[in-house]
């Protein structure tokens, strides 16, 4: 529960009712909520964050993305929610008529109150304080009885004071535990999934809900140097024939890679590697049977990323998170694909020396690391909602870290949700499969750690991945559905409870 001591206070930063704020000279942070439900969703809140940047309305933050039942006027198409925190030097009206503006440059029109409409940006607060006009309230009337403004609202938010402004906020809502506590009073995380409203990651021309079940990803490493399959898969033909198989065995997803990140390996260039990824890239796009199924490129150089995207990838899977090309974020912001920021320190040549293996926590320094690596992502204009999260199993770890990752993937979790609740509820994939650190426990070459792997996967889906990346799609996708209905029957339990 939040503590209040020191916060409530803030109610002399209020204005007097019915005035209005208009600030030009200072920056105040201000939380905008979007919502859609008429044409195409998702590039309708892509072409109002563009509007809202070139405005003068500096996004800093996402929340996640929310697909929810209509609320009010039932009789319409699902919704798309989320909320952005921004900073801006707009008053309070002058905000309000910027997004007005954008709203009706998308095609919004006069209609039924709660009805249908391209784009709804509703401002949610405004710095530290409270306005009521004609045309204009804030706090927002109903943020406190929609589930769909509070869920974004509170990923937005994390469990940390970070600024006058949020502290104001909590103090706003009225109850003794802030924002927070009103939160949980109407159900919290209970409503995920449940009430109409679903936590999803935009891919494919879809959304994605990943926590109905794990998703498999079936690995094609299409290089001479890989670990465990190296040279096995670079011809078309081959390359096609395994993704067929991993496909019969039931992957969801194939994530192909044309550059080998094993631990001193020497980098390939650009033209290299998209020699050796297209030509299977594309076989691999037209075949009937991946029709439904997520391809993904393994890839951190964005000249390699955004030509994959353009030959029919739908995400891109970063094991450097941005770090191994500063063009990376920028590309990124401009695709319409989900990317996996992985934790690691260092490059494939120098992830494994003795700096770079240098931990104190584990699991607290890789959330410390990767968040930061999301908060430049993000910065960069990435929303929250298109980013997958990879502690990064093997790559600048020892043996005992790996095994701390596995045992501690809802620490990584709670520590990345102290900053920010929506980067800590995005998906999280892991890839234990083969790896060396499993023969340091289960002596065997990397071909025969099919066993070793499974019990890896187990012990991450069942604390919370939910993606794994594996070599052996088949025996994999056993364990993970059992997994699954492991946590299927705790969740139960647990509402059962209450």
């Amino acid at each position: 529960m939040l503590d209040l001591k020191g916060i409530l206070g803030f109610s002399s930063f209020h204005t007097a009712p019915n005035s209005s704020v208009e600030l030009h000279s200072q920056e105040e942070e201000v939380v905008i909520a979007l919502g859609s439900n008429v044409g195409d969703r998702l590039h309708n809140f892509k072409e109002a964050l563009k509007m809202m940047r070139n405005s003068g309305i500096n996004i800093t933050r996402h929340a996640g993305l929310y697909e929810t039942a209509p609320a009010y006027v039932t009789d319409q198409p699902r919704f798309i929610n989320s909320a952005v925190r921004a900073v801006t030097k707009l008053g309070p009206h002058e905000l309000l008529s910027t997004l007005k503006r954008i709203e009706k440059d998308l095609g919004r029109t006069d209609g039924i109150r709660y009805g249908p409409r391209p784009i709804d940006l509703d401002i949610l607060f405004y710095g530290k304080y409270k306005v009521s006009s004609d045309i204009l309230t804030i706090p927002h009337e109903r943020i406190w009885e929609r589930p769909f403004v509070m869920a974004p609202l509170m990923d937005l938010l994390g469990s940390a004071i970070d600024s006058d402004a949020v502290a104001a906020w909590h103090s706003f809502s009225g109850h003794s535990g802030g924002l927070s506590g009103l939160w949980e009073d109407l159900g919290s995380e209970s409503l995920i999934g449940e009430e109409g409203m679903y936590r999803v990651i935009p891919v494919a021309n879809g959304l994605l809900d990943w926590s109905r079940r794990t998703c498999v990803m079936g690995i094609l490493n299409v290089t001479p140097d890989s670990f465990s399959d190296g040279g096995n898969f670079l011809s078309v033909e081959s390359a096609v024939s395994q993704v067929r198989l991993m496909i019969s065995e039931g992957a969801d997803m194939i994530d192909i890679g044309a550059q080998s990140t094993r631990p001193m390996a020497s980098r390939i260039s650009v033209e290299e590697e998209l020699g050796r990824l297209l030509p299977i890239l594309e076989a691999v796009v037209s075949m009937p049977e991946a029709e439904g199924k997520l391809i993904s490129v393994d890839t951190f150089y964005s000249e390699v990323a955004l030509e994959a995207v353009s030959k029919g990838a739908h995400l891109i899977n970063d094991v450097s998170a941005g770090k191994l090309d500063s063009n990376m974020f920028k590309v990124m912001a401009d695709l319409d694909v989900p990317y996996v920021a992985m934790h690691m320190r260092g490059d494939p040549s120098t992830m494994q020396n003795s700096e770079n293996l240098k931990y104190d926590n584990v699991c607290k320094e890789i959330s410390s690391e990767l968040y930061s690596r999301v908060r430049e992502a993000e910065i960069s204009g990435i929303p929250a909602w298109r980013i997958i999260i990879d502690p990064g199993i093997g790559f600048s770890k020892k043996t005992e870290d790996n095994l701390e990752i596995l045992l501690g993937l809802p620490d990584i979790r709670k520590e990345i949700g102290r900053r920010s609740l929506s980067i800590s509820h995005a998906p999280m994939l892991i890839g234990a499969s083969r790896k060396r650190f499993l023969s340091e426990i289960c002596p065997r070459p990397a071909a025969e750690r099919d066993p070793a792997t499974i019990a890896a996967v187990t012990a991450g889906v069942l604390g919370g991945a939910n993606i794994v990346r594996v070599h052996n799609v088949k025996a994999n996708l056993d364990a993970v559905k059992l997994c699954d209905a492991i946590l299927r029957q705790k969740s139960s339990h647990m509402k059962s409870r209450h």
